[in-house]
């Protein structure tokens, strides 16, 4: 089973891709973490693509098509995979499609997890996390149980993304509209395409997800 999450930065695609994860025996694949990957491998793909970044400039969509390729063919993904990041564009889209029919394969899902902006702003600005062991809580959301104290490890210091802050996270989302709402109408041209309601509770979420896959 192939799989796409869309959605917007904040719209719980990690946290659902995760249940995917367990569920199917499948793998989530981010472009962020195989770009990582080939440039500590060290591979001729991994040193073009560091010298791109070194230079400041973006992975071009043909460097980042061949990682996910070369990804997609490792036995871990013989059950299939989940794309979160990617594609953005749709020659984004119409590349991945091609590479996959190369191999015989296609997409089965493509979801796209909705969520009002003001909402993502509210849960992006206000997340944070134990900087000893990790474990995520909200201003609003998810308190510790006792205050300034991690529920998981005891610790008293808490950290926060520098990035999670209104204006960034507005124009995160600014880029998201722009550049890959456009995609939805490809995806749903090809009658892949379904929508949940990313509003709604994780459990909630994660049974819509489930109802569009055994459909």
């Amino acid at each position: 089973m192939n799989i796409i999450l869309l959605g917007p930065p904040g719209a719980g695609k990690g946290t659902q891709a995760k249940f995917l994860e367990d569920r199917f025996d499948i793998v989530q694949l981010s472009t962020g973490d195989m770009l990582r990957a080939a440039v500590a491998s060290g591979s001729a793909l991994g040193q073009k693509a560091k010298e791109i970044m070194n230079a400041g400039r973006l992975v071009p969509d043909e460097l980042v098509i061949r990682m996910i390729s070369d990804r997609i063919d490792r036995p871990d993904c013989k059950n299939g995979f989940i794309l979160d990041g990617f594609p953005r564009t749709v020659p984004q889209a119409e590349a991945l499609d091609g590479m996959l029919a190369e191999k015989g394969l296609k997409l089965d899902h493509v979801i796209e997890m909705t969520v009002e902006d003001d909402a993502l702003v509210e849960r992006i600005t206000g997340r944070y996390s134990c900087a000893k062991c990790g474990v995520g809580y909200h201003d609003l959301f998810q308190l510790p149980k006792v205050a300034g104290v991690c529920d998981n490890c005891g610790g008293a210091a808490f950290k926060r993304r520098a990035d999670d802050n209104v204006e960034t996270v507005e124009t995160r989302l600014t880029q998201y509209h722009a550049q890959t709402a456009p995609i939805l109408p490809y995806y749903r041209s090809k009658g892949v395409l379904k929508a949940v309601d990313g509003m709604a509770a994780i459990e909630d979420v994660t049974r819509q997800i489930e109802a569009v896959l055994a459909g």
